[in-house]
């Protein structure tokens, strides 16, 4: 197999069951019982106070589901999300990695810059980015041909790919609800707007902003409240 290299990252909604009239629903049945199975009444309004006094549950009655393929060191990153989510990812253990390994991309910032607990990420330089990206490369190569050498020699899978990097890409499945993704949205990016600063890996953040667009279509009255509030989870 040919070794790829990507800079980017997948993210589609296998199944989405999720609108702003779950969250008012779950919301009115404290008030009405069973009546709030067919209530109607002001979304917006509701969703909003819920949000604003951090009413947190009634967000939970709904769920996504995407599929995601991103370098290692990425899920590794998301698997820390652990209230409100389910995982399954595809098994080194049982096929054979595919030699998809991760790159920077050009503007993509390589220079940290301060002390930990307080700094910034800036932009390299051509040489910087040159050597980021050449020196990556030749790693991938040498650790694909240690992987394919053992596999040939009839080494397991799950003892040959211990050579590899964490650059390499896997897929995997990750299913939430709104609640669960608010807060994942309120860690994984970086908004001016937001009430608590948070400073992303970019690779997870890419990720994020894809999964941010999609609740946003599905659930615009939850996620306006969501950005009208400082983007803290409810």
């Amino acid at each position: 197999m040919t070794i790829t290299y990507r800079s980017d990252v997948t993210v589609k909604a296998v199944r989405t069951s999720a609108m702003d009239h779950d969250v008012t629903q779950a919301a009115r049945v404290s008030t009405l019982g069973a009546e709030a199975i067919d209530a109607q009444g002001s979304t917006k309004g509701l969703i909003n106070f819920l949000m604003r006094d951090r009413h947190g549950s009634p967000f939970e009655h709904n769920s996504f589901t995407f599929y995601i393929e991103a370098p290692i060191f990425v899920a590794r990153e998301f698997f820390r999300h652990r209230a409100g989510w389910s995982y399954n990812e595809e098994s080194g253990r049982y096929k054979e990695l595919n030699p998809v390994f991760y790159l920077p991309a050009p503007g993509r910032p390589l220079v940290q810059v301060g002390k930990p607990g307080a700094y910034t990420f800036e932009p390299g330089t051509d040489l910087q980015y040159t050597v980021a990206s050449g020196v990556a490369a030749e790693a991938y190569r040498h650790a694909w041909s240690s992987y394919q050498v053992q596999l040939r020699a009839g080494i397991a899978r799950e003892v040959a790919r211990n050579v590899l990097p964490v650059a390499t890409y896997t897929s995997f499945f990750a299913t939430c609800n709104a609640r669960s993704l608010m807060h994942f949205l309120s860690l994984r990016t970086s908004k001016e707007n937001a009430k608590v600063p948070s400073f992303p890996l970019r690779e997870i953040a890419m990720v994020a902003e894809e999964m941010e667009a999609h609740f946003a279509e599905h659930m615009p009255v939850t996620h306006a409240a969501f950005e009208k509030h400082g983007r803290v989870a409810a």
